[in-house]
């Protein structure tokens, strides 16, 4: 059968339909795609264990799979209860927030006054159209709000039953993946199944890894500042550190804005010094040393992943679109036709330079990964 050649603007339209159809599907599909996705994600990262326990302990496969959902259930479940019982600190001291709120609201109103000539009253009238305005929606933000939780519920409870049925049937799921190709391609296939679990499974580990750092160095610094609820500061930074780029950018405003109400503008400063440097030395160490570079994706398409993964699935997207680029450039560096798409995917190509190593004793030593 002879092969036929299409034209150019041919080709370009069905990969352009190709992409919307897949968005469109991927809009549609998202109550079940994202937890799914997550869970894919978690499967590979509990693997391990499961082998440990099916293979070490004979424990039955569908019995290996219940208990490494639990141990991560367990472990996420204790970092929820820790991270909420900050958030109780938090709460006993709304009076103290309220007061310094509207001391500064009062300061501000002055500052208005002076500056723009804008007198109290108007101020005030304006403020209470505000709030007569927010209140009449009241009953919808209510409503989205309670929704939210549901869809949250529903969302968790899905990426665990998810995360059980891959374990416990990934046996089934290799062997499509291997038999739907045709025989010829199975080593590659094969190979590229191996090379996802690998790095995908390094990356999760490395960003769990650098997360605890990150939320240690932070909550240390800020302690010995003195800036109150420093524990609380470090796991928002720590956490919001998972989502690239935009995430210390939303830890440092949540976190400004709590220093500000519990102890004004000078601590505030403290805070953003503290981020910066934290900030700094995670990109320039931490990142190479404990994730590494197997996940090669370049500053502007994570940045656009990040965007697109917003517009499509909220915080989720944001979330999965660094691993799942990296499963992309797996995929396409390894098929010859998709080769084009890696290297746009992939860092630009430089000199290879000596790995850094960081030696703590004499037996003991951090050296970056390739």
């Amino acid at each position: 059968m002879n092969n036929i050649s299409l034209p150019f603007h041919t080709k370009l339209a069905m990969v352009l339909i190709s992409i919307i159809s897949l968005i469109y599907i991927a809009i549609l599909g998202e109550t079940i795609l994202a937890p799914f996705l997550f869970s894919f994600l978690l499967a590979l990262l509990l693997l391990p264990l499961a082998n440990f326990l099916e293979q070490k302990l004979r424990f039955k496969r569908s019995l290996s799979s219940i208990v490494s959902v639990v141990v991560m259930i367990i472990a996420i479940g204790s970092i929820m209860y820790f991270f909420a019982h900050q958030l109780s600190d938090l709460w006993q001291d709304w009076p103290l927030l309220k007061k310094q709120v509207t001391n500064t609201f009062h300061e501000a109103q002055q500052w208005i006054s002076h500056t723009f000539h804008v007198n109290a009253e108007k101020q005030l009238n304006y403020i209470n159209d505000t709030a007569t305005g927010a209140l009449a929606k009241s009953a919808t933000v209510l409503g989205a709000t309670l929704l939210t939780v549901s869809s949250t519920l529903l969302f968790l409870s899905f990426i665990l039953l998810f995360t059980f049925f891959i374990l416990n049937y990934r046996r089934i799921l290799f062997t499509f993946l291997t038999s739907v190709f045709k025989e010829e391609h199975a080593n590659k296939v094969k190979d590229i199944i191996e090379q996802i679990q690998y790095i995908i499974k390094r990356y999760i580990l490395g960003l769990f890894l650098q997360m605890l750092i990150v939320t240690i160095l932070m909550v240390g610094i800020l302690s010995i500042l003195g800036v109150k609820y420093a524990i609380l500061l470090g796991l928002v930074a720590g956490i919001f550190n998972l989502i690239p780029y935009l995430g210390i950018f939303t830890a440092l405003l949540i976190s400004v804005l709590i220093t500000f109400a519990t102890a004004g503008g000078a601590k505030v400063l403290l805070v953003l010094v503290t981020f910066i440097g934290v900030h700094a030395l995670d990109g320039n160490i931490l990142m190479p040393l404990v994730v590494g570079s197997k996940v090669k994706i370049n500053a502007l398409i994570a940045f656009i992943g990040i965007v697109v993964g917003e517009m499509i699935w909220g915080i989720p997207g944001m979330f999965l679109c660094i691993p799942y680029l990296a499963i992309m450039k797996i995929i396409f560096d390894r098929v010859e036709p998709l080769k084009p798409w890696g290297i746009l995917l992939g860092e630009e190509p430089g000199t290879k330079k000596k790995r850094r190593v960081y030696r703590i004793t004499k037996k003991i030593k951090l050296e970056e990964a390739e």
